[in-house]
């Protein structure tokens, strides 16, 4: 048996704390919050988008940064065992479109309470309000970490041999920290994006002081900025079923279909989000020329015929009053302005050429996009720990002996719909299984 710290109570962390007292280690746990997963609740606005129930081979065309080196991990612990593993945890769980995968409840804190007692269960102990300072490397092996704690625990909770220890609240004072020996090490501290949860980049830190090198941290699955003044105009309108494509001068960069949403200083939706993973590194370099189309399912042939349907129907109406069919209400004035069309004017005046203007500008609605918004807006870090120098089977460090790495803080990241979590899910699990006995 070996004595496993981990550090970090994330989504990564408590995936190896589970697999690593699966296989019969010691296991301690230590989470600088007052609690674990805290990120974890606030993913999926509050519900936890937990993976994604496509096959595994769609899971990896979805990763967008070092997608191989995930085959090994992928393929031990997939997104099926992670489904079974909180179903057996009690944390039932649905389906929903694009294959995103959510508990039943629509409760994030039900995912966290499942992983907890399974934690418990397992005899893990979990340490909470315990700040690692450290990863101790001594002859090319990791010795052991050094951890700052508070004193005065306000509250322990006991239950099947694990223990959760520590409230921030009532505790008194932090202690001056100590030297914790350990036989592996596993660190899954997250990435650099919501600070508040506790991401403060401490991994990326532990990682260079043992020799790693960390690649280019940026903020992704991130809103964007956006330069026209009618686009932030129509602040607080969701747009489903539409299709956008970003362009490079003229080169496209990024083509998707689904919901987007326009803010005060953007655009934002689980099809911008996706995008920034693809542009961003462009994005940074120069604004770049986004089209939306409003209308993806019909060609510019149904289209003109839909217009002019809508068209006969309202033929003695003002132009701005007959658009209430193909547009919502907030679009409207914008569309008006785009399509060049005086809004009072008669429908049954409209000219050919200026039913064409309509349709471009529904089939091609214009937005430059002129940057990316902060790490404190970002859902991932991109970039981190490079791959190159840790173990695919393992999550094991190539450098040093004992030392693991797991989740976010890897230069690893994907799209949206779940699929960050798997890849926390399966590094996590990989980490905390590959720990051989001492």
């Amino acid at each position: 048996m070996s004595v496993v710290r981990i550090v970090g109570g994330g989504a990564a962390g408590m995936a190896a704390a589970i697999a690593s007292a699966g296989c019969g280690h010691e296991v301690h746990l230590y989470e600088k919050n007052e609690k674990p997963g805290k990120k974890l609740f606030i993913t999926g606005k509050g519900r936890c988008n937990v993976t994604n129930a496509c096959s595994m081979e769609s899971l990896r065309q979805n990763v967008v940064t070092n997608p191989r080196f995930l085959y090994s991990s992928f393929a031990a612990f997939s997104n099926r065992d992670m489904m079974e593993l909180l179903e057996r945890a009690g944390c039932p769980l649905k389906v929903e479109r694009g294959g995103r995968v959510f508990p039943v409840s629509d409760h994030s804190s039900d995912v966290i309470a499942a992983l907890i007692r399974q934690m418990k269960e397992l005899g893990v102990r979990v340490h909470l309000n315990s700040e690692v300072t450290a990863v101790c490397v001594s002859g090319g092996k990791c010795t052991g970490i050094t951890v700052r704690e508070w004193d005065s625990p306000g509250d322990v909770r006991k239950g099947n041999g694990g223990s959760v220890h520590g409230d921030r609240r009532t505790a008194a004072r932090q202690t001056e920290a100590v030297f914790l020996s350990a036989d592996a090490v596993i660190v899954a501290t997250g990435g650099i994006s919501y600070e508040s949860t506790g991401s403060t980049g401490d991994g990326y830190r532990f990682a260079k002081e043992c020799g790693h090198t960390v690649t280019r941290l940026r903020p992704s699955l991130v809103p964007v900025t956006a330069k026209e003044e009618d686009v932030k105009s129509l602040q607080g309108l969701s747009l489903k079923n539409v299709e956008i494509a970003v362009f490079d001068r003229g080169k496209e960069l990024y083509r998707e279909f689904g919901e987007m949403l326009f803010t005060h200083f953007g655009v934002s939706g689980p099809v911008i989000l996706s995008a920034s993973c693809f542009v961003g590194s462009t994005l940074r370099e120069r604004p770049l020329s986004m089209e939306i189309d409003l209308k993806p399912a019909l060609t510019d042939e149904q289209l003109d015929a839909r217009i002019l349907r809508d068209f006969s129907e309202f033929a003695n109406r003002k132009f701005a009053n007959a658009l209430g069919k193909l547009y919502p209400a907030k679009l409207i004035p914008i569309m008006v302005s785009r399509s060049g069309i005086p809004p009072e004017k008669p429908v049954r005046e409209i000219t050919r050429q200026e039913r064409k203007r309509l349709l471009d500008a529904t089939k091609h609605f214009t937005v430059t996009l002129t940057g990316l918004r902060g790490f404190n807006e970002a859902i991932i870090t991109q970039g981190g720990i490079s791959v190159k120098e840790v173990s695919p089977a393992t999550m094991e460090s190539k450098k040093v002996r004992g030392l693991y790495f797991a989740g976010e803080v890897l230069d690893l990241d994907a799209v949206t719909g779940g699929f960050n979590l798997q890849i926390a899910w399966s590094t996590g699990w990989a980490a905390g299984s590959g720990i051989p006995w001492e």
